[in-house]
């Protein structure tokens, strides 16, 4: 039986209060306690995990400053915060056990944009990459360049003074602020720019708060101004946290509060606005791809590179390389970084040079590629090949690829994962090959594999030892290997955390400054944050304070795992294995990924998310003793608990008696089943999957409502109701059914049936006879193609089936409309997983039958057709077989159009939109669409969109009618309107529907338009 979850650690009764008091005084954002959103906010990009108490959603200046105003009054004084922009941090910055202030939700305006004079002001949840789309126009972007671009926000970006790509030439985050808006933790609102330091001295002499700071910070940066150059590194990649150097400019006539906050990791206080410098966009690229026969040779090469006067070198190794090899991104670089015939290519630099007049990268560029020449012709410094590519977009492609490595490394097979806790160490850049070569001994010592990449004109290195946290003796090792590499960077002049700040390795910081620098940070800590509130134990802790730094020790991920048994963590290792990179939070509204996300800017609504839900309930399921393999299987058989019980618990939910089940459940139903995660995820997180085995152990305890069994037995039902669908559309389409259909089952815009049915517009020839095909020699059955029915096209869609059958016929083939099998896929979707496997035998079963009939099997629908490549494994294993589905255009890829091509004639530029999953699943598949298109002679133009928010029955819940609107709106409705509806075509049958509701016209899929334009031929 599956017992009920208890309520789990819910938020203390004086943040409930402290919660309900700053809505009374004017918060305007969202507050949320749930145990869903806390454990949602317990993890980021690191190792660690730190449940908070609750989170905020200011949407405001003011709702930030009511938020502390309030906390600094009784009884709320024991309060602390941490602020969190995109949590894409490596070392836990972001992760605090007190309320989590979160400013990515709703603090992304753009606020002021002055092109003359070269800056932008911007509020801090603004995300990276947006703030480049919206400088685009101008010719300008904002220069820091890092891997998780299209999530990091500015406040995260200036929070760990981050950097990435091209920092030799454009520094780091430091270096672009102009001025911060900062709210310190009593509320008061600090703005700081650069000023004269005469200015700065006037200000210190003022009995208020940011007069007493100002006193502080002078004192110590004067004072102490030899200590803290003689200490501070001479590194591109300079100290974080806090950088008392460079608040005093170099002849120490200008002041700067902004350089102290930049890099302090939210410890002094909560920056909600920032006034940002921008560059001019270098309009003239070239990127150099130099493959090397080895990595330490890539390393050893590039002082040479940096000396060439590139913009930057960024390097990966060979492991790297390979997992990309294994991803979808491989697809769009594997033409701009070929394999060398006869070597084994194990590291890649790649070398950019831009500049604003074509001229200045000539001669650059030229003088390179003389020596790269030299050196693969005299087999000299490893070199053994380069590729060079000055297209924008191509160089675009190889930087996706690039930044995507982090991800990419914690895909790798088996317990032990790469990790982030010693990746982003700095050494001078000429210390950087023999440094890699001891830090390369140290982990070979401990028989650890890892993965390597980064940034080595500036000395940057990501090295990520592969462990397995969930070993006790391997988590040991992680502090063993930390200490040694603390002593190694030391020992090369350089530091352990070089780009991404301090985090959960604050503890190092006493060794690394030394007890009287250390102790001036203690004394800027204790005149911001006297109390220790703010980030409590991050960089360091008030003078006065007995709190600890936290520490390399510290809770971990690892803790809440090792809970759950092996066996069912490998099998649910689809949500066990998500590293929080946090790709699935990606700003672009036409990435597929995740569109639940994208259009409720929840992250329990995220890949990332939900896996972090499916995990703690696997863990408190666990705590229960209850064993999810055995109950598994036992509903596989059928009941689990009688329906009497099942009709209590059902009363229970009603009652509002607390479930931790009905928290994950609320996550799962907004997900759309798109599948984007299981390939655009570089984890591989399959949302779906682990969904529907929830929905079948939730709804063994649960009732399901009305519509899920209407949905699962959509397969059974189409059939019947086609036979008689001249009576039922006329009454589907009347308000009072409509209205009956959405109060009753809570479905909306019911689709109508297609009339004629299927089996009227076929003719006799293409029926299918088992025998009759079976009877023929291989040869002769070559000429047929079998067409395997799906429910929306066959019952809905009649027109595209005969449609296809016209271009089958056109190409000379022979076309079979098979018997319809149900596929299981809505099945799937909602969670009857003992019904699926059923049905999913009886069609693999079918399916199998017709090996021994050599003609491809062809289906019309991305959705069903993928189920038979990705559910059908999971859930049939070795009991699938071998039989082989493809969709139209695999099919068409193979034929020839010779023959039919000036049959063709039309001057319309036609635009195709693709089904999302289709998209994912087979990244290739608009450009096999155009090759077909312009093999006919006609013009089509792909575009990158979205979901279209209908994606199967999501669209059709009445539930869903905002987020599906919204998502439409989002990615799809700026597209279709740009376009006659005559030239657009989509693929996907969900997406075509959701055109029509909105448009009131509904696109034809490729398949239609072809056979429309063959017509005359056939």
């Amino acid at each position: 039986m599956i017992a009920t979850i208890s309520q789990q650690d819910a938020a203390t009764d004086l943040v409930a209060s402290y919660l309900k008091t700053i809505i009374k005084q004017g918060f305007t954002g969202d507050t949320d306690a749930s145990y869903a959103t806390r454990i949602t906010a317990s993890t980021d990009n690191s190792i660690y995990q730190q449940l908070p108490q609750s989170v905020i959603f200011p949407k405001t200046e003011k709702d930030i400053q009511i938020a502390l105003q309030t906390a600094a009054q009784d009884p709320y004084l024991s309060l602390t915060f941490g602020p969190r922009g995109g949590g894409t941090g490596t070392n836990g910055q972001s992760l605090t056990p007190g309320i989590v202030v979160d400013l990515s939700r709703y603090m992304r305006e753009i606020l002021e944009i002055n092109p003359e004079e070269g800056w932008v002001r911007v509020q801090t949840g603004v995300i990276k990459d947006q703030l480049n789309d919206f400088l685009r126009p101008y010719g300008f972007f904002f220069a820091p360049d890092l891997s998780t671009s299209n999530r990091a926000t500015i406040g995260g970006m200036v929070n760990t003074d981050a950097s990435g790509q091209g920092s030799l030439v454009y520094g780091k985050t430091s270096d672009h602020v102009l001025g911060l808006t900062t709210y310190l933790i009593d509320g008061t609102q600090m703005s700081t720019t650069p000023i004269e330091i005469d200015k700065a001295k006037l200000i210190a002499e003022q009995n208020t708060t940011i007069g007493k700071l100002y006193a502080t910070v002078l004192d110590i940066c004067l004072s102490e101004r030899d200590v803290i150059l003689a200490k501070f590194p001479r590194l591109n990649r300079f100290l974080t946290g806090y950088d008392l150097e460079h608040v005093l400019s170099d002849d120490l006539q200008t002041f700067d509060m902004s350089r102290l906050i930049t890099g302090s990791e939210g410890s002094l206080g909560i920056v909600t606005e920032a006034k940002l410098n921008i560059t001019p966009i270098a309009e003239f690229k070239t990127l150099i791809n130099i493959k090397y026969d080895s990595f330490d040779s890539a390393l050893r090469h590039s002082p040479f590179l940096v000396a060439a006067r590139a913009t930057s070198v960024e390097t990966v190794d060979s492991k790297v390389l390979n997992l990309a090899r294994e991803d979808i991104i491989w697809h769009s670089v594997s033409d701009l970084i070929t394999d060398v015939p006869n070597k084994d290519m194990q590291g890649l630099n790649m070398v950019e040079f831009n500049a604003v007049s074509p001229d200045d990268i000539k001669d650059k560029v030229e003088s390179l590629c003389a020596l790269l020449d030299d050196c693969v012709a005299q087999q000299k410094n490893g070199v053994i090949g380069y590729q060079l590519t000055s297209s924008k977009a191509d160089i675009l492609k190889i930087y996706a690829m690039r930044k995507k490595s982090v991800g990419l490394l914690g895909s790798v097979k088996g317990a032990q994962k790469p990790l982030a806790f010693a990746e982003d160490t700095a050494v001078p850049p000429e210390n950087l090959a023999d440094y890699i070569v001891e830090f390369r001994a140290l982990l070979d010592s401990h028989n650890l594999q890892y993965g390597m990449f980064g940034h080595v004109d500036a000395g940057v290195l990501h090295v990520r030892p592969a462990l397995d946290m969930c070993d006790p003796e391997q988590e040991k090792l992680l502090r063993v290997i930390s200490d040694d590499v603390v002593k190694l960077t030391a020992k090369y002049g350089g530091l352990m955390w070089g780009e991404h700040g301090k985090g959960y390795r604050s503890e190092y910081a006493p060794e690394f400054f030394g007890e009287h620098l250390f102790k001036q940070l203690r004394l800027i800590k204790s005149a911001f944050d006297p109390n220790n509130r703010i980030n409590p134990g991050k960089i360091c802790t008030p003078i006065e304070s007995k709190d600890s730094l936290v520490s390399v020790d510290d809770q971990k991920r690892a803790w809440f795992d090792r809970q759950i048994s092996v066996d069912v963590k490998t099998s649910f290792n689809n949500a066990m294995t998500c590293n929080g990179n946090g790709i699935c939070f990606n700003y672009d509204e036409n990435s597929p990924m995740c569109p639940s996300y994208k259009v409720t800017g929840d992250r329990r609504n995220s890949p990332k998310g939900r896996a972090s839900l499916m995990r703690e309930w696997l863990r408190l399921q666990e705590a229960k003793e209850i064993d999810l393999i055995e109950v598994e299987k036992e509903l596989n058989k059928g009941e689990v608990i009688t329906w009497w019980e099942r009709f209590q618990h059902s009363r229970d939910k009603k009652k509002g008696v607390y479930d931790f089940s009905h928290e994950v459940k609320a996550s799962m139903d907004e997900c759309l089943a798109c599948k984007a995660c299981t390939t655009a995820c570089p984890i591989k997180v399959d949302v779906p999957t682990f969904r529907s085995r929830f929905l079948n152990y939730y709804h063994s305890y649960y009732a399901r409502p009305l519509k899920d069994y209407l949905v699962g037995n959509i397969e059974a039902s189409a059939p019947l109701m086609a036979k008689f669908s001249s009576v039922i559309n006329p009454i589907v389409k009347t308000k009072l059914v409509n209205s009956l259909i959405k109060k009753s089952v809570g479905y909306v815009d019911t689709p109508v049936l297609s009339s004629p049915r299927l089996t009227k517009r076929i003719s006799k020839t293409h029926e299918f006879n088992f025998a009759q095909l079976s009877g023929l020699p291989p040869k002769q059955q070559s000429e047929y193609v079998l067409i395997v029915q799906d429910p929306f096209t066959s019952f809905y869609e009649a027109e595209l089936v005969e449609s296809f059958i016209k271009i089958i016929s056109a190409l000379g083939k022979k076309p079979i409309l098979l018997p319809f099998k149900p596929n299981g896929k809505p099945q799937h979707v909602k969670g009857f997983l003992n019904e699926f496997k059923i049905t999913a035998k009886n069609a693999a079963t079918f399916l199998n039958s017709l090996s021994e009939i050599n003609a491809p099997l062809v289906g019309l629908d991305a959705s069903l057709v993928m189920c038979y490549r990705d559910e059908y494994n999971s859930i049939l294993a070795d009991e699938r077989g071998e039989f082989e589905v493809l969709l139209a255009h695999e099919w068409l890829a193979t034929q020839s159009f010779k023959a039919l091509a000036n049959k063709i004639d039309s001057d319309i530029t036609f635009t195709l939109l693709s089904h999302c999953t289709e998209t994912t699943a087979l990244p290739k598949a608009a450009n096999v669409w155009q090759t077909i298109f312009t093999d006919l002679g006609l013009k089509l133009n792909t575009t990158t969109t979205g979901c279209c928010g209908m994606a199967g029955t999501y669209g059709h819940e009445a539930q869903n009618q905002k987020n599906s609107r919204a998502l439409y709106e989002m990615s799809w409705q700026g597209v279709v309107e740009k376009n006659k509806p005559e030239q657009l075509l989509a693929t996907g049958f969900s997406c075509r529907s959701q055109v029509k509701r909105y448009e009131k016209f509904k696109p034809k899929h490729p398949i239609e338009l072809l056979a429309n334009k063959l017509s005359n031929s056939i």
